[in-house]
């Protein structure tokens, strides 16, 4: 999905104007009974292969009306765009709701996740844990800057957080890099960093009154990052 027009509406960090955060029970993860059903057609069709899950996540962030759709709503418009853009239901199915292709077999998909396998594949989970080629070029302590422009592709680095100083405060091993995997690319693993900002290096205008001394802390890929002074000792 990698494109000079590529267009995330979901990096909302550090923007104003959108009222104050709702805070919701963890307790209640649904509002209707739709919203189940939206998790469990969203997670099958997953399990499928027929896309990646940083792929999926870029046909989230870059639907045109995403501000204005519930948290499901957006799973919902973005899975019928991977099933479109894949041959896997027409326009006219999505629109139906069912299959139009009757006596036809269906366009075949990688895998199926079958009801008595859930459980335990959602337990296990999927590891982006991959063996390391090379040294990690950061080490815990080292100060570093974040790359300032702007990605034509889906990215893990906020807006909010590019061009700016942190620290790296653990080292994570090698992961499958999201920005190559949304695009199509293959995994491209890299070395993996929590990295920490301060308040002053985030919001360096805000009066010191109003400070509440905070830091901000990511999960930060090696190519999102550059060096900004030797490793003490």
């Amino acid at each position: 999905m990698g494109n000079a027009g590529y267009t995330t509406h979901a990096d909302l960090g550090g923007l104003e104007g959108f009222g104050a955060v709702t805070l919701e029970p963890e307790s209640e993860p649904f509002h209707a009974a739709w919203e189940a059903r939206a998790l469990a057609v969203t997670l099958a069709m997953g399990a499928t292969g027929s896309w990646n899950i940083d792929q999926s996540r870029a046909a989230r962030e870059t639907l045109p009306d995403y501000r204005s759709l519930s948290y499901y709503q957006i799973w919902i418009a973005a899975l019928e765009r991977l099933l479109a853009e894949r041959g896997l239901a027409s326009a006219e199915e999505l629109a139906a709701g069912r299959s139009l292709t009757s006596g036809k077999p269906a366009k075949p998909v990688a895998r199926v996740l079958a009801a008595s396998q859930v459980v335990e594949v959602l337990a296990r989970g999927t590891s982006v844990a991959r063996v390391p080629t090379t040294q990690a070029r950061f080490v815990v302590g080292q100060r570093v800057r974040t790359r300032a422009e702007a990605p034509p592709h889906h990215t893990r680095l906020p807006g909010y957080l590019r061009g700016r100083y942190g620290r790296v405060e653990r080292v994570h091993g090698v992961h499958v890099f999201a920005d190559s995997h949304a695009q199509g690319q293959g995994e491209d693993p890299q070395w993996l960093y929590t990295v920490a900002f301060d308040e002053e290096a985030l919001w360096p205008n805000r009066p010191p009154h109003e400070r509440q001394h905070l830091s901000v802390a990511i999960d930060a890929w090696e190519p999102y990052l550059e060096p900004m002074e030797p490793v003490d000792g």
